[in-house]
């Protein structure tokens, strides 16, 4: 008995290579992108979604405690040493001076203001974004269990499983939180052949993940460059 055909492992038709005439020479094309083929779909498991990942932010949450907590020391013992009837510190007296000198359009006056400005936005971008760009989260089959894959360890998954293609030499993948770039180095088979399994192999690889939001997938196929 024969076994019944995976549709998964179905053949389809491929889309010819046409030659390119360069004057008298006929040439096939020696490149295949991912605008010849349509992706093969992701597998979806699980119903839930997960979001993000938020960063502790630590380190600027410690730095800027540090400089708040500093200055608020030094300010309050000076107004305290004002209170008791000793003379202001020399850098308050010196502050208040060229303050009430300088005029708003000074240039150093509008340096500080910009500087200050700069911080406050970036502490407000901190607070309000979540971080942790390198981890991806991943499908939440469990209610009570949040996990997510590193963005580097998924690119090296995705590398290992696109260089058992045959006819693959080498092959760079740039992993990003909505599309996976690829791009190999066919040392023989046609382009188009290896383009072709390329594209299930890694949709396969990205639907295996797990991840929550599978990202698109990018795959451009280029012969070796010439030696000399």
């Amino acid at each position: 008995m024969t076994e019944p055909q995976n549709p998964e492992h179905s053949t389809q038709r491929l889309p010819t290579v046409q030659p390119v005439e360069h004057g008298d020479v006929l040439e096939l094309d020696q490149s295949a992108s991912s605008a010849a083929y349509d992706p093969v779909p992701a597998k979806e498991r699980g119903e839930g979604g997960g979001g993000r990942f938020w960063s502790a932010r630590r380190v600027p949450a410690g730095i800027l405690a540090l400089v708040v907590l500093g200055g608020a020391g030094l300010l309050l013992y000076d107004v305290a040493a004002v209170r008791a009837g000793h003379p202001a510190m020399q850098w308050r007296r010196s502050l208040a001076d060229e303050l009430a000198r300088r005029p708003l359009k000074d240039v150093w006056v509008l340096t500080g203001a910009a500087v200050a400005t700069a911080i406050g936005l970036w502490l407000i971008v901190l607070a309000l974004t979540p971080g942790l760009r390198d981890l991806l989260p991943m499908r939440r089959d469990h209610p009570g269990v949040r996990a997510a894959l590193d963005r580097t360890a998924a690119a090296t998954v995705l590398r290992d499983r696109a260089v058992e293609v045959s006819g693959v030499q080498s092959v760079r993948v740039r992993m990003r939180r909505s599309k996976v770039r690829v791009r190999a180095v066919s040392h023989f088979r046609e382009l188009d052949d290896v383009r072709a399994d390329l594209d299930t192999a890694l949709s396969m690889g990205i639907g295996e993940l797990g991840l929550s939001r599978p990202p698109r997938l990018s795959v451009h196929v280029r012969r070796p460059a010439k030696k000399g």
